[in-house]
């Protein structure tokens, strides 16, 4: 069996790569915008700045449990990242519906590069984005799995410890005993 705490910190390694590979596309991809970008472009830039923001907690919280306020709330940050990095992976591939980076036609008409300066280049950063957003999804998910699993004391979770520190301790007397 894996133990959860090296497992949980090699998951925020990669959530933490792949966030910042998205970011890197997704700034270059507003960055080829003459006029303003497209609105799902700028939430999936949001999605991935929140997860970037809350991964300081994150990690913190999973390296150490002096760190972690309560366990819903690592469980609630963890849904939270989950929700918006798969309605992120979700939208930008709904709007780009693109199956051929090379054809300017249809780039010219895509809502999501109309307005870049380099049509196909924006197309690719905007497939390569989606493949990453997916991998990131999939990540927060496994998090957010675990961190369930150890907010209700599942496999290796609070209640097991919780056990095992009461039975080392001496049981405290009642009221009545006093």
């Amino acid at each position: 069996m894996v133990p959860m705490k090296p497992l949980n910190l090699f998951l925020r390694a990669l959530q933490v790569a792949f966030a910042t590979i998205v970011m890197g596309l997704i700034g270059d991809m507003l960055n080829d915008y003459d006029d303003h970008s497209q609105s799902t472009v700028n939430y999936v830039m949001f999605s991935v700045a929140f997860s970037l923001a809350t991964l300081f907690y994150l990690i913190a919280a999973n390296a150490s449990e002096m760190f972690m306020i309560h366990p819903v709330i690592l469980f609630l940050v963890d849904l939270l990242n989950t929700l918006f990095i798969f309605c992120a992976a979700v939208a930008l591939p709904s709007k780009l519906h693109v199956p051929d980076c090379s054809n300017d036609d249809e780039l010219r008409d895509n809502s999501i590069t109309k307005k870049s300066r380099s049509l196909s280049k924006t197309c690719r950063e905007a497939k390569a984005s989606t493949a990453f957003l997916w991998f990131l999804w999939f990540t927060f998910l496994l998090t957010t799995i675990f961190s369930g699993m150890t907010m209700t004391g599942g496999w290796m979770g609070i209640r097991r410890r919780a056990h095992r520190r009461s039975s080392r301790v001496a049981p405290q007397p009642t009221m009545s005993q006093v």
